[in-house]
């Protein structure tokens, strides 16, 4: 597939046209918004077989072959041009499909109140294919050692049909949010462990979940080992089972990295422990904070390759956003920024009249707007910064990745999934 970033004064035919293919592939796949309006800086997903490749200033035949992972004999031989022939700065070079590597998907899905909503049951449904895990959020710890379920609608039947591995996700949430008391009972009273772990293993049969996931945040630092050792003696019981054992951590970039979401998370224990890991890279752009990347690749690297020298590549999922977020300028303290998909965003150019940039140090989309006398910006995730994240992971040679979370329009992405992957399914 290529991804094309629109112009001034580009229009769907013109690129359709240009690429081979049609106006209706090309607004079907991407599910455009703004057919009728594009957006300068927007990215486009072409879905053709193989892409291609526009030559730069200072580029050469091995040179581009060592981008794009072809061999540059083979590349001449496509082009029908000579090993040693000049390149041209704009001369457009085809690429054929490179190899697919096997990778496994999680998405996690988050009803509220009571039921899911047919927003979420539909998201689910859209994302199902290319996942190897789904994962309803959450089951919430009791201090007594029962469990709060949430609704499930639906998503049982949606990861059967799919051949999803459902991922009984676990939290030590009280009222919404983490609760380090509720962690300490749980890791330290060993009757209620005990009742805690027999009634994680009664729901799990009820419902056939096959992956137990522990999703324990800002515990107590000094509860680092009683975390530790809860895990091995779940994973003791789970093996009884033949489920797996997965949990979720905090993005650390050092082993005495201090916060309290950070201190009782041991990538190294968790590493010999558990099957996998999801480690949660987003979120340095945040609702309360000031406006940046979700996800910049440069922080991202930076917790991955320290996890790496923890535990094996084999084991780590990347966490990845599915959302943005919209910044009232100036950011103040206390205001919160509105989560967006990426759909949203595209649009929100569109009607603004506005040019998407990319910050490629980021490897982020962003733009500014005004509305009502207010100065905005939004940063959301495009078909660029989501194949950057698919670089790296295939550079690292992780497990896969884990997407926090579904019901946020995103259809380029599992495009770029089905281009750059083979999906795992357990």
């Amino acid at each position: 597939m290529q991804i094309h970033v629109v112009q001034r004064n580009q229009s769907l035919f013109g690129i359709a046209q240009a690429y081979g293919s049609t106006v209706k592939d090309i607004v079907e796949a991407n599910e455009l918004p703004n057919p009728d309006n594009l957006v300068i800086g927007q990215s486009l997903v072409i879905p053709i077989v193989g892409s291609f490749y526009y030559v730069q200033p200072g580029d050469s035949l091995w040179g581009i072959s060592q981008k794009v992972g072809v061999p540059y004999q083979e590349l001449a031989k496509i082009n029908n041009i000579s090993p040693n022939y000049p390149l041209q700065v704009n001369q457009r070079l085809y690429i054929t499909q490179k190899p697919k590597v096997r990778a496994e998907f999680n998405g996690y899905v988050e009803p509220y109140g009571k039921e899911v909503s047919p927003n979420l049951e539909e998201g689910a449904k859209e994302a199902a294919p290319y996942l190897t895990y789904l994962a309803p959020f959450s089951f919430q710890a009791k201090r007594d050692g029962t469990l709060k379920e949430p609704p499930l609608g639906n998503l049982l039947q949606t990861g059967k049909d799919n051949g999803n591995v459902m991922m009984m996700a676990i939290t030590n949430q009280e009222e919404g949010k983490f609760s380090d008391e509720l962690g300490r009972i749980l890791l330290t009273n060993q009757a209620i462990q005990d009742k805690f772990l027999e009634n994680i293993v009664k729901t799990a049969k009820k419902y056939g979940f096959r992956d137990i996931h522990f999703d324990f945040e800002y515990l107590r630092p000094q509860d680092k080992e009683a975390y530790n050792t809860f895990l091995r003696k779940a994973k003791r019981r789970f093996n009884q089972e033949g489920w797996l054992l997965s949990t979720a951590l905090a993005p650390k970039t050092s082993a005495d990295q201090k916060g309290k979401w950070y201190e009782a998370h041991d990538y190294k224990a968790h590493g010999e422990i558990v099957d996998f890991v999801v480690i949660m890279t987003y979120e340095w752009g945040y609702s309360g904070g000031p406006a940046m990347a979700v996800s910049p690749i440069g922080p991202v690297r930076e917790v991955i390759e320290y996890a790496l020298t923890e535990m094996p590549a084999s084991k780590i999922m990347m966490g990845q956003n599915l959302y943005g977020y919209d910044w009232t300028l100036p950011f103040k303290p206390g205001t919160t920024a509105k989560a967006i998909s990426p759909q949203q965003a595209i649009k929100i150019a569109a009607d603004n009249n506005v040019s998407i940039k990319y910050d490629k140090k980021a490897e982020a989309p962003f733009f500014n707007y005004t509305k009502d006398g207010k100065n905005h910006e939004v940063w959301f995730e495009d078909a660029r910064s989501i194949q950057a994240k698919f670089d790296l992971m295939k550079e690292l040679k992780l497990r896969g990745m884990s997407y926090w979370k579904l019901g946020l329009s995103f259809p380029q992405n599992w495009l770029l999934i089905t281009d750059n992957f083979n999906v795992v399914k357990r």
